[in-house]
């Protein structure tokens, strides 16, 4: 899907105005599904959310997008809090807020063999170079 031809369609279908800049994927994006940018007008889009919640939850997410960036060339408030904003995302039916996605699952778990205080990571660490931060305690792995 050519992103930029797209959100170019959802402007104009749903909004009744041309999408005149680019659209870009953004795998960076973490807790939001997009971002406009007023500098150069360009939107950031999360494929996250996209791949997870699918085209429906996207599109709205794209007309969120667009309310900001169509409000921001018109001159009329753009930002959240500004009623201009509120209005229009409701007339488009768009998100306000971006769904959560699901959190990342922590896969090991270590425990300080003095105090037994448990240290959750995504990473593997050096048993040899980190101590606990509590008691200085040497850690372990569990399985």
């Amino acid at each position: 899907m050519n992103l930029t031809n797209y959100v170019k369609q959802v402007s104009l279908e749903d909004f009744g105005w041309e999408f005149r800049h680019q659209a870009f994927w953004n795998k960076r994006l973490r807790t939001t599904g997009g971002r406009f940018f007023p500098k150069d007008g360009h939107l950031d889009f999360n494929p996250k959310i996209y791949e997870t919640f699918g085209l429906e939850t996207f599109r709205k997410i794209v007309r969120h997008e667009l309310a900001h960036y169509h409000l921001y060339y018109q001159g009329k408030g753009y930002r959240h809090k500004d009623r201009e904003f509120k209005e229009l995302l409701k007339q488009v039916d768009g998100l306000r807020y971006a769904p959560g996605l699901p959190a990342k699952k922590l896969k090991l778990h270590y425990q300080c063999r003095n105090c037994c205080t448990d240290f959750y990571r995504q990473c593997r660490i050096d048993l040899k170079r980190y101590r606990c931060g509590r008691c200085k305690g040497e850690l372990h792995l569990l399985k």
